[in-house]
């Protein structure tokens, strides 16, 4: 009997160590074989390896693909690809979805025309449109040319939204009924279907130019008499709707606060053109709050983190770049002062808390901001009544832990004068944290760039340089 995980042990860490452990294993006996001098060697490394092969093969078989996308991007490169060459040919949309962006153009570089046809063949429009962008211009060229004129034409546009508004996100598999029907004759429409389309919560009551009437539920469905039309059980009024030019993350944001499944995207004359559903926006929250995480560590995209030292160095030296600027501007300062330090050596050992508490508070004041206008909360107009609030806040924290550190400083120092300077270098760093850390990622929004890319980037290095110019220049005038 096989041994059955603990309780506390997450599912998809055992699901990678058991294929790196049939890797490794695969890879430990073709080397044994391979060392060994005996008849036949290249019959036993054969079967060997079709051993290994049908193990590894069974256990990538039983595997959801989203959880297939996962141990494809823990794996270096070529074990990467070794594995996905195991993978059913079925489930290779899937997977390519489910796999971040970062690592989906190395498994594709290893595809060919038609295996990259079939794996899109069960794939919707707005999911083909996910694929194409890292398929060269002849592949996407092909791959388009495969599909139907209708399919070609909901690729297209889904392709022609900018990825950030409800038109890149929609979904076109949806069922629509007429208002003048029976739901007896709905629910004869509906057994015609092998399944219905994934979030079918409810169906879209359209006129006969396809404009929306009204939604008919499935609770509705089938709580009612089968003899009821459906336009007297329909939802007609206070309905949620989006257009496609609708901000992606306004619809978010409506799916959160209303508990939504599914949601009806219309054009200008009201015309039903595809819906959004909960899965699609799940997808776009994860991919922002990846962004953020990475922007505010100053990275430009996602990384791959087996990705060639090249590639890598790309996306990481703009922002270190500017950090090395920061850098060097916070050394200026220091040498500015460095005959106050000479004659007081604890200015030395001070001034990495002002900077460092000074940079915490910016950074949060910045998390809280960012957050803020991810959710829309926030406009660029409100940066008034944001910083006076942060100010207050800022002031009482530099205040008592400028209070805090100054007294210790003081004792340790024999010094209080030392500790009045802590204290006032602390609370007007913070000061200048809070300001910079509301008008930051309110004027990359005006400016229509990302608020959280390298705001951090900026933040510490504004703390840092302003917090040892502060504290310095605080000493030099009142205690030398």
């Amino acid at each position: 009997m096989p041994d059955l995980p603990r309780p506390d042990e997450n599912a998809l860490q055992r699901h990678l160590r058991e294929v790196r452990q049939l890797l490794a294993k695969q890879q430990l006996v073709e080397d044994l074989t391979r060392r060994q001098r005996m008849p036949h060697r290249r019959l036993v490394e054969n079967i060997t390896h079709r051993q290994s092969l049908a193990r590894l093969q069974r256990k990538l078989d039983r595997l959801h693909p989203a959880d297939i996308a996962d141990i494809l991007e823990a794996l270096p490169l070529d074990e990467r690809l070794y594995v996905w060459d195991l993978v059913r040919v079925d489930k290779d949309g899937d997977i390519l979805l489910e796999v971040s962006d970062a690592v989906r153009p190395s498994l594709l570089a290893t595809m060919d025309r038609d295996e990259i046809k079939a794996a899109a063949e069960g794939l919707d429009a707005d999911e083909i449109a996910d694929l194409i962008p890292d398929l060269s211009e002849e592949l996407a060229g092909d791959l388009l040319a495969s599909l139907d004129l209708r399919e070609q034409a909901r690729v297209r546009e889904v392709m022609s939204y900018p990825e950030d508004t409800v038109g890149a996100l929609m979904d076109f598999d949806l069922v629509k009924v007429r208002e003048d029907v029976t739901l007896e004759v709905v629910a004869r429409y509906l057994r015609r279907f092998e399944a219905l389309p994934d979030h079918t919560d409810k169906l879209f009551v359209i006129d006969r130019d396809d404009r929306l009437r009204g939604i008919l539920t499935l609770e509705a469905l089938l709580v009612n008499e089968p003899e009821t039309e459906v336009g007297e059980v329909m939802q007609a009024s206070g309905l949620i709707l989006f257009r496609a030019e609708d901000e992606a993350r306004q619809a978010a944001s409506a799916f959160e606060r209303y508990d939504l499944v599914s949601v009806p995207v219309i054009d200008k004359d009201r015309r039903l053109i595809a819906r959004l559903t909960v899965s699609d926006v799940v997808d776009y929250i994860q991919e922002e709050n990846e962004a953020e995480i990475l922007g505010n560590a100053g990275l430009l995209e996602e990384e791959d983190i087996f990705a060639p030292v090249l590639r890598s160095v790309k996306n990481r030296w703009a922002w270190l770049a500017i950090n090395l600027v920061t850098a060097v501007i916070a050394s200026r300062v220091i040498d500015l002062f460095e005959g106050s330090i000479e004659k007081l050596v604890a200015l030395a050992a001070l001034m990495p808390i002002v900077a460092g508490i000074g940079g915490n508070a910016g950074n949060q004041t910045i998390t809280m901001i960012v957050r803020a206008i991810a959710m829309g909360q926030v406009q660029p107009s409100a940066w008034r009544r944001l910083i006076l609030k942060e100010l207050g806040v800022a002031l009482i924290n530099g205040l008592v832990w400028g209070a805090v550190v100054g007294v210790l400083a003081g004792v340790v120092y024999d010094n209080p004068g030392l500790g009045l300077v802590m204290v006032a270098a602390m609370t007007l760093n913070l000061l200048l944290a809070a300001t910079a850390g509301v008008l930051i990622p309110l004027l990359r929004q005006r400016l229509g760039r990302d608020p959280a890319l390298g705001s951090s980037v900026m933040i510490t290095g504004l703390t840092d340089s302003g917090g040892f110019f502060i504290f310095l220049g605080l000493a030099t005038l009142f205690l030398l």
